[in-house]
């Protein structure tokens, strides 16, 4: 999984490991995002005896990446140059840099946990539990958010045991916290404004993500909210 070490890869050669039905492609190494933890699959491409396949989903099964591509023609053995679609991907990267800013800033006035998230191109949402609703405040958070953006933080990360990381419980904002299959959690920090468990790709600083704006802010019932956001 060479995202988890460098976001930045958008070039890459590896070797088919294993196909399925034609058009499901394992690699033995792979910089392609699978679609899980709010953020959607990366797209792209693969290239292999001058014929392009068009990757068009991504997904992680029974511990493998699996790779749909358009068309057949790929087999066990062959060599591959893989290229990402860098421009879905680095936005995507800056709306979960963004998510994390949000949710930290949400957890820290109001003791909220996200529930639940979705990244996308245009608009992300974020769920938290909240009981009290209060859209003025909600404003005065995006501009916090909005100014920790503009004092451009270094993101890093580094990966710890299970047992480690449990040991602070302030690094898990997911209420329903990580599978217990999962031994070697990720640590992603954000300067010293935030600290969480995470598994996806992020921007290298704050300044990268542009500035956050909230589109639309839901009551979805008794303690759950949610949050709609873009980047710019």
């Amino acid at each position: 999984m060479l995202y988890l070490n460098d976001p930045y890869l958008r070039e890459w050669d590896a070797k088919v490991q294993d196909v399925g039905k034609e058009k499901y492609i394992v690699l033995d190494k792979t910089a392609f995002y699978p679609q899980g933890g709010g953020q959607p699959h990366d797209t792209g491409v693969m290239v292999s005896g001058g014929k392009e396949y068009t990757v068009v989903f991504v997904g992680k099964f029974s511990g493998q990446i699996s790779h749909e591509v358009d068309t057949p023609g790929l087999k066990a053995g062959d060599k591959v140059s893989c290229k990402l679609d860098w421009d879905r991907r680095y936005r995507l990267m800056r709306m979960h840099t963004a998510a994390h800013l949000i949710s930290q800033a949400l957890h820290v006035e109001t003791g909220a946990f996200i529930t639940g998230n979705q990244l996308g191109l245009e608009k992300s949402r974020i769920d938290y539990s909240l009981e009290d609703y209060d859209p003025e405040k909600l404003n005065e958070y995006e501009k916090k958010v909005n100014g920790v953006i503009e004092k451009n933080l270094e993101i890093t990360f580094k990966n710890v045991s299970r047992e480690d990381a449990l040991k602070d419980p302030t690094l898990f904002k997911l209420a329903k916290g990580f599978p217990e299959e999962i031994r070697e959690i990720r640590i992603v920090s954000i300067g010293d404004y935030d600290i969480q468990a995470d598994g996806g790709c992020h921007v290298k600083t704050t300044r990268e993500v542009g500035k956050i704006r909230f589109l639309k802010f839901e009551n979805k019932g008794k303690n759950n909210r949610r949050i709609y956001f873009t980047i710019e």
